[in-house]
């Protein structure tokens, strides 16, 4: 199939892709990388009378370390994302979770930005966006405001972003000392969306006691979720004690809204869901651990 017509904006600027934004209202959608926006256009599953095409704007591709945290601007594609020396160094999480994106076709023209305001609840930016409470950078003509990623996602393919707002950037925290950090997911063929997935992000003291832990969830519920009953669980104890089964299964424990579809039913994803993240526990306090 064949999208319907609409009308093909280009701005090359920020403020003016928001003034479009502001001025075509609801007939408006903002076109980043396009990787899902576009296949959706052509099935006709949605329909706008106007794209925003953002994938120009010099100022939405860059990547910048601050001090202790990185700001990867919303274009930024996901090929440079995870081949940036600087990334792989202070926020490996996303290195490890670029080659999990679809295949490099997908890779070369999807953005860090799309992929996370498309809030698709098997992304693997979106989880580690939560796994390290990242901060989310959305501006308008009304002026920028910052989300933190655990108040963002809302529902299924649906963001805090308001009417007239475009997502600017995420900035990344950056975990020092020693640390360790894995991404794991199951899907039927690679490339796939994951049927269930983790990241992990873990930080141990000189006795090996946890200090800091993130898990996300992919593929898990409507959204992107985090494994909040096992990173309690694991704190202040020493790693040694923690069997990566028990994480895995205090991460899912609390899930009600598990999906089930053609991939496989909710129990089935739930067990996916906690072998991941056991294994993700497992790599991650490994590398901690020789750090």
């Amino acid at each position: 199939m064949k999208a319907a017509p609409f009308a093909y904006h280009r701005p090359d600027t920020v403020a003016g892709a928001v003034s479009l934004l502001r001025d075509l209202g609801d007939d408006a959608k903002v076109l980043a990388g396009g990787q899902s926006l576009v296949p959706m256009l052509a099935m006709r599953l949605t329909h706008f009378d106007n794209l925003i095409d953002i994938s120009r704007v010099p100022e939405l591709c860059d990547i910048e370390r601050r001090g202790d945290t990185v700001r990867i601007a919303a274009g930024t594609p996901h090929a440079l994302v995870g081949m940036d020396d600087e990334v792989a160094e202070a926020v490996p999480l996303l290195t490890l979770a670029t080659p999990y994106i679809g295949h490099f076709q997908i890779r070369t023209r999807g953005t860090l930005g799309g992929a996370i305001a498309h809030a698709d609840p098997a992304a693997e930016y979106a989880a580690v966006a939560l796994t390290l409470d990242a901060e989310i950078e959305a501006i308008s003509t009304r002026g920028t405001r910052r989300i933190p990623a655990a108040d963002f996602f809302t529902g299924l393919w649906e963001t805090e972003l308001a009417a007239g707002e475009i997502l600017t950037a995420v900035t990344f925290p950056v975990w020092s000392g020693r640390t360790g950090f894995s991404v794991q997911e199951f899907a039927r063929r690679h490339g796939d969306f994951a049927i269930a997935g983790a990241t992990v992000a873990v930080a141990l003291d000189d006795t090996d006691t946890v200090t800091r832990c993130g898990i996300g969830l992919l593929g898990l519920g409507s959204t992107p979720r985090r494994g909040t009953p096992a990173e309690q669980a694991v704190l202040g104890r020493p790693v040694g004690d923690v069997t990566p089964e028990e994480v895995g299964r205090l991460a899912v424990s609390t899930l009600d809204d598990i999906p089930a579809d053609l991939q496989g039913g909710a129990d089935y994803r739930r067990k996916v869901g906690a072998t991941m993240v056991a294994r993700a526990w497992l790599e991650a306090t490994t590398e901690a651990r020789h750090a």
